[in-house]
């Protein structure tokens, strides 16, 4: 009776009841029922509207069965679950996810890591099917929460322990896949969900060691990670996945709860794990987007230096040691060293305002390290040359125009305070240390630059104040300068042959390239005021053997970059002119004098090696070799202390001589004139005339005229030799014939300027014939004309008959006269009645004779 009554009632009860029952075994470890779920999934496709109460029936029975810990009965429950997910088409699986996902959460919520894991797995299943329909109602809080507390599990077996965060994990990684795709179902970027994904990832990553210096984290290694088998290597390839999927104003969604994280488990002290943490998102993101990450970062760094700013002032209220910003200075230390390994990533994508907003941040940073009173000072020196590497690789992945666009920008930025101050006047420390930060982030520039052409290395609102920061009062800070000229004009990789100071030039193997055109352009018109500013820099007090160096450097350096029969004489007159300056100048010291002496002789000998001079080097020759016998410490190398020797000025043959110069360079065929010139190094111009360089020290001795000086000579002398001239009508020129271009540059140029000028002339041609020896004075004032010849040829003029015309065909027009006369002065006409031109009879007046 009892069992017709059952039988008589399952038959009583619905179809698609009885065949969810036929899939349950006699024994659970049999396993699910396979023919009879072939025809539940056959009755759930023919009839789609009971799909949903098929669901909720197993959802029914797996609960109970959960109850009563039939785990193995659960099992064939979720697995039915998971076949009628992939059987059923998209349109319908609304109708089904419901209980579904019922059924996962209650696995989940049991205390079983076997249910936990097997309902986390068919969630991922349903994870990666793609629906044509979105659904509006449904809500992964739970399944957030939940996944990220599988993620911390501490469950004592290892294994299992493994196991249950590796759940977790893809658990996680299901939930943005499902959510990130749809933007009608639940916003996944929210602080909410955030907080929680992001820091669960990291727990699984931060206990694994790893290698910094490997560059090799790129998107590419996702795909081969997503298979890992360990849970930091499954995290890993989840945030990847993460970040990889945020939009623009989702990035900060992810990365504040990586900073949070990193703070409040205090991992940036030591920053392996930062590093390859930032690297995976630097990588990661989408590349144009990854300024953003720098952007991030450089505002946690402020963050961290008001924290220290407030521990510092903390410190000072209480007196309290130990209460200061000492952990705060390592963390923005491991901070700034996070941003330079990743900043370089960051520079690809940067264009326009954002290069040198970045580049102000990372200055602005310096400027407040520098003033800091830090409880560590090595801290935070750490801490100032983390942030110069990460100005370096930020800068090395730009392009180059760009670089010196930033290197002006930090050079604008540089207090400027020339030596020989007051004792009133006296720079700051923090002026002069900030100078010493800002050039070294400078070098570090222009150490990644490459130059091609020197005027695109230095433009003019560059090169100024680089030449100005030349003379400051530190000699630390002009060594930094110097080091900047020696990474901007070596192109030929001489720098480190040329380093040391040194005669033996042969045996240097020095690279040497003809000099383009360019080149030769800049020197000359930016020349002097280089020459004239390093030769300022010799002169300073403070100088040490170093600073002599870096300056041998530099001209060494000129020389063989822009080596040429145009530049020999100006290299040649530097080195008189400090052979002057060892002679003369009784401010320097005995060893400072030697040094000068040694820094000359080398140039001298580097010269004729690099423009090809053989008589030159000869010469050099025999002056080194006399020194060596009788002069050492007039050689490099150079030494802080020489002991007392026989003064150079006692012992002439061992100096170089301006004329023994000039002969040597008209032996090879080059103009000395400029060499036999007077020594323009002790006016010190300067860099005053950059950017008028007709006004320089070279002009000044090479042509020594202005534009007031050459009308008002020209009108005197053409006026006086009409005059002396006998039977000469004296005719005063119309002033449209009064040297337009003289005319034209009186008009243009400076008044105050030329008397500057003049007065400057004035006090060079002074001080010349005070210190110059008879020798040069007497060449210098020779006449330029043979006074005997010049008679001669005005007497021999006067001889011909006046009125004897010259024939029609050797009539000359005036203006020819006037140009084979080189212009140098007016003659008037004599009026001829026979075959005259009607021009010349009756506009007199026009032409000048």
């Amino acid at each position: 009776m009892a069992t017709g009554c059952c039988g008589c009632c399952s038959a009583l009860r619905p179809r698609y009841k009885r065949l969810v029952d036929n899939i349950f075994p006699v024994n659970p470890h049999d396993g699910l029922v396979k023919s009879n779920m072939e025809k539940l999934i056959f009755y759930s496709l023919s009839s789609p509207e009971k799909l949903d109460r098929i669901g909720e029936y197993l959802f029914q029975k797996a609960s109970r069965d959960i109850y009563r810990k039939r785990n193995g009965l659960v099992i064939i429950a979720m697995e039915a679950m998971d076949q009628l997910l992939v059987a059923c088409h998209a349109q319908t699986l609304n109708l089904f996810v419901v209980s579904f996902l019922k059924m996962v959460q209650k696995l989940l919520e049991s205390a079983d890591p076997q249910l936990q894991i097997l309902s986390t797995q068919s969630f991922v299943r349903f994870a990666n099917i793609e629906e044509d329909t979105p659904s509006y109602h449904r809500r992964y809080d739970f399944f957030v929460s939940k996944f990220s507390a599988m993620c911390h599990s501490n469950h004592g077996d290892k294994s299992t322990r493994d196991s249950i965060r590796l759940a977790g994990i893809k658990g996680i990684q299901g939930v943005v896949r499902k959510t990130v795709a749809d933007d009608l179902v639940e916003n996944i970027w929210e602080a909410q969900h955030m907080d929680k994904i992001v820091p669960s990832l990291l727990y699984n990553m931060q206990n694994c060691q790893y290698d910094t210096t490997k560059e090799g984290a790129n998107v590419g290694e996702a795909v081969g990670s997503a298979q890992a088998s360990t849970p930091p290597a499954l995290a890993e390839a989840c945030l990847r996945e993460l970040v990889g999927r945020a939009s623009f104003g989702h990035i900060k969604s992810v990365l504040r709860p990586v900073l949070r994280h990193f703070d409040l488990h205090k991992l940036w002290v030591p920053n392996d794990f930062a590093i390859h943490t930032f690297r995976i998102i630097m990588f990661s993101i989408q590349a144009q987007y990854s300024y953003t990450v720098v952007e991030i970062l450089m505002t946690h760094l402020d963050d961290e230096q008001k924290i220290s700013d407030q521990a510092i002032s903390t410190l000072n209220v209480t007196n309290r040691p130990g209460a200061g910003g000492g952990d705060s200075t390592r963390i923005r230390t491991a901070v700034a060293e996070v941003l330079a390994k990743i900043i370089a990533i960051a520079a690809g994508e940067s264009v326009g305002p954002s290069v040198l907003e970045i580049i102000n941040s990372l200055l602005t940073h310096l400027r407040s390290s520098v003033t800091r009173d830090s409880e560590n000072e090595t801290d935070e020196k750490q801490y100032q040359e983390a942030l110069i590497n990460g100005l370096g690789e930020f800068a090395n992945h730009l392009p180059d125009y760009q670089k010196i666009d930033i290197m002006m920008f930090i050079m604008s930025k540089v207090p400027f305070q020339p030596a020989g101050l007051s004792k009133q006047q006296k720079a700051k420390k923090g002026d002069i240390m900030l100078q010493s930060i800002l050039l070294k982030s400078l070098l570090k520039v222009g150490s990644k630059y490459k130059t091609t052409q020197l005027s695109k290395a230095f433009p003019v609102s560059f090169l100024e104040p680089l030449l100005k920061m030349a003379g400051a009062p530190g000699p630390e800070t002009r060594i930094l300068v110097q080091r900047i000229l020696h990474q901007l004009i070596d192109r030929r990789q001489n720098l480190d042959r040329l380093s040391i100071m040194s005669v033996h030039v042969a045996d240097l193997e020095l690279n040497l390239e003809k000099s383009s055109r360019p080149d030769l352009i800049f020197i000359t018109k930016h020349g002097p005021a280089i020459y004239s500013s390093l030769f300022e820099g010799l002169q300073i007090e403070n100088n040490t053997a170093e600073n002599i160096e870096a300056i041998y450097t530099t001209l060494a350096l000129l020389c063989v970059e822009l080596a040429s029969e145009e530049t020999v004489s100006d290299m040649l007159q530097f080195v008189l002119g400090v052979q002057q300056l060892a002679l003369t100048n009784p401010a320097l010291s005995r060893t400072r004098r030697y040094q000068l002496h040694a820094l000359a002789v080398a140039l001298l000998a580097l010269v004729p090696h690099a423009v090809a001079l053989p008589s030159l080097d000869d010469y050099a020759k025999k002056i080194i070799e006399a020194r060596m016998n009788d002069a050492s410490h007039l050689l490099p190398s150079l030494s802080d202390e020489y002991d007392e020797c026989v003064s150079p000025s006692k012992m002439p043959y061992l100096m170089i001589d301006q004329i023994a110069l000039c002969e040597c360079l008209k032996s090879c065929g080059i103009d000395a004139s400029r060499l036999q010139n007077a020594c323009p190094y002790t006016g010190g111009t300067g860099i005053h005339h950059l950017s008028h360089h007709r006004h320089s020290w070279v002009d000044a001795g090479a042509h020594g005229r202005d534009s007031i000086a050459d009308l008002s000579t020209n009108l005197n002398t053409d006026v006086d030799s009409v005059s002396s001239s006998p039977g000469v009508q004296r005719q005063k020129p119309p002033p449209s014939e009064l040297t337009f271009e003289c005319m034209r540059r009186v008009l243009a140029e400076n008044n105050d300027a030329h008397s500057k000028e003049k007065e400057e002339h004035a006090r060079v041609l002074a001080q010349t014939f005070r210190t110059a020896p008879f020798s040069e004075l007497q060449t210098m004032t020779q006449p330029k004309h043979d006074l005997q010849n010049k008679l001669t040829e005005i007497f021999n003029s006067l001889d011909s008959e006046p009125n004897t015309l010259p024939r029609q065909d050797s009539i000359s027009s005036p203006s020819e006269n006037a140009l084979t006369r080189g212009g140098s002065c007016h003659k008037s006409y004599r009026a001829h009645q026979q075959n005259v031109p009607a021009y010349e009879k009756y506009f007199p007046e026009m032409f000048l004779y």
